[in-house]
């Protein structure tokens, strides 16, 4: 997959889209062709078993967003992002932890990712992304904790699964750099690349140009 190569029927309101699985060649220059394929294979980046989808699951579109806990602009877009997939039905999310600002938030994307242990993935994902203020252990054990998520048991789940959640993390971060991504938060949105943040408008823009671009992969 080439995270560079530019879909040649975009518009110039989203002219900063580009499509996954034109091209390996190219994808990343400090890659090798076998490496980049195995980063950014289709499977990898849309279904990665270890992390829990939220919307429809059975979604004809999937959004991937690489963020972090700690970035104001993913906490802004979060209630947009899931409104506008509730508004259309046929949306399939997945968040993917890329923690970028310093420990807390490397703290906080382990914990959340030992919650789905118990069944409480979305939970914790949701109570810890609309907090306001700057993370510590502290602040995320308490706010898990009020979201009825069991922390102690979080955190022995933690202990237990640490190399599989750090083999999670290991992969977000690879496939965020592999797109060239720079900061949080981006998205792939079917297999569109859009890197920053997006107005509701555009999110829905962006999902009807990758149902138009699947159709068409059809015919």
């Amino acid at each position: 997959m080439n995270p560079r190569a530019l879909h040649p029927t975009l518009g110039p309101a989203v002219d900063r889209r580009t499509l996954l699985g034109v091209l390996i060649a190219g994808a990343a220059a400090t890659r090798s062709h076998a490496a980049t394929d195995n980063v950014l294979n289709e499977a990898a980046v849309l279904r990665d078993p270890d992390i829990p989808a939220a919307g429809n699951p059975e979604g004809d579109i999937t959004i991937v967003e690489y963020f972090d806990y700690q970035c104001p602009y993913c906490r802004k877009i979060e209630p947009e992002l899931q409104q506008v997939a509730q508004d259309d039905g046929k949306v399939r999310l997945v968040f993917k932890s890329w923690p970028i600002l310093g420990p807390a938030s490397v703290h906080a994307a382990r914990l959340v990712l030992a919650c789905r242990y118990q069944d409480k993935y979305m939970a914790a994902h949701d109570a810890l992304i609309a907090v306001n203020s700057r993370l510590t252990e502290k602040v995320t054990r308490d706010t898990l904790a009020r979201a009825g998520i069991d922390v102690d048991r979080a955190i022995r789940d933690l202990d237990s699964h640490g190399s599989d959640i750090d083999a999670v993390l290991a992969r977000n971060k690879d496939q965020a750099e592999a797109f060239g991504f720079r900061g949080t938060p981006s998205f792939i949105v079917g297999k569109f690349r859009v890197p920053g943040i997006l107005t509701m408008a555009q999110f829905e823009r962006a999902i009807a140009d990758a149902r138009a671009a699947a159709a068409a992969r059809k015919k």
